[in-house]
């Protein structure tokens, strides 16, 4: 997650945005995820059960801001950052998968 907040203040702080706005998909689901997250800092069951709700959201923005960044800009940092989520995304995905799932508990 801490990979995650740092393309979201690089995309926030972009002056890309101010003409695509729709860039700031990603900065809000990466900022919901953290806080919904971060109350959950002393439970790692309620931590990854958490984690689980917020996914579908977090790779859904991901994959939009895959469209989205090359539209705004073709500069490398948007290309890496494109890079940096999807990888993010993926092993978020696969620490859920090598977990319990919640109900079996």
């Amino acid at each position: 997650m801490a990979h995650a907040w740092m393309v979201r203040t690089f995309v926030k702080h972009s002056p890309e945005v101010e003409d695509f706005p729709e860039l700031m998909e990603i900065v809000r689901a990466v900022f919901d995820t953290s806080r919904a997250l971060e109350v959950q800092l002393a439970d790692p069951v309620a931590y990854l059960n958490t984690l689980r709700k917020k996914m579908a959201k977090l790779k859904a923005a991901a994959v939009k801001f895959r469209t989205d960044a090359p539209l705004a800009s073709t500069h490398t940092n948007f290309q890496q950052a494109v890079i940096s989520m999807d990888a993010c995304v993926a092993e978020l995905q696969e620490v859920l998968a090598s977990m319990a799932p919640a109900s079996a508990e």
